[in-house]
């Protein structure tokens, strides 16, 4: 991965960690995110998860197809 790539990345993975941490239900340390965290255990159920979609949908300014959401478990 160039260094491009790997700042790119991190830019992600930060954004997405904000976003989380700001919609999560419960309190939560950033630093315990990893690439492995799951969003169960997070705190995040249905509800919350769909909050969350919406967040990182407008943080990014994307739009996921419904489809690419059915398998989403909480």
């Amino acid at each position: 991965m160039t260094k491009g790539m790997r700042m790119i990345r991190d830019e992600i993975l930060a954004t997405l960690r904000e976003t989380m941490e700001n919609g999560a239900p419960v309190p939560m340390d950033l630093d315990t995110i990893t690439e492995e965290t799951t969003i169960g255990e997070l705190g995040f159920d249905s509800l919350s998860v769909l909050d969350l979609i919406y967040d990182i949908q407008q943080a990014f300014g994307i739009d996921f197809e419904a489809q690419d959401l059915v398998n989403i478990n909480t």
